[in-house]
């Protein structure tokens, strides 16, 4: 089924809910790296959502209340988000589609308190989240 192409500039918004962690989301913005162009834009192309990178991002998880800090990345894209009949250059196009998989990465753990020692962190490297592209491609499509 053909959808829109994603281009260099477009947004990525994330749920705050990542499992048990509610993060504080910021949009991601993809970076193109295609040959073709669309309105000075470059396509997105397969590998380029694994370049989106938000750092910085709070959050905290059940009982480790203290807020701590990860970055999101996108893990996986999800079905309909890879074009099957157009390629470019052998790779093929990313599309709007639907959900797309997320990961918080945690840089800074979040901590439960335990007075009056001193507080635990949190054990968990990453959580597991979603999110979805938002184009300002209206035109180009593809399958």
């Amino acid at each position: 089924m053909e959808d829109f192409v994603i281009v260099h500039g477009d947004q990525v918004t994330f749920l705050p809910a990542f499992g048990p962690a509610v993060v504080v989301v910021r949009p991601g913005v993809m970076q193109g790296s295609g040959k073709m162009t669309l309105k000075g834009k470059k396509v997105c192309i397969e590998g380029d959502e694994k370049q989106l990178s938000v750092p910085g991002c709070m959050y905290t998880a059940g009982p480790f209340s203290i807020p701590g800090v990860g970055t999101i990345q996108i893990s996986a894209l999800g079905p309909g988000q890879l074009s099957q009949k157009t390629k470019l250059g052998g790779k093929a196009l990313v599309l709007k589609g639907t959900n797309l998989v997320a990961k918080l990465m945690v840089q800074t753990p979040a901590q439960q308190p335990a007075p009056p020692g001193p507080p635990v962190p949190d054990p968990a490297p990453q959580y597991a989240g979603s999110g979805s592209f938002i184009t300002t491609n209206a035109t180009l499509k593809a399958g």
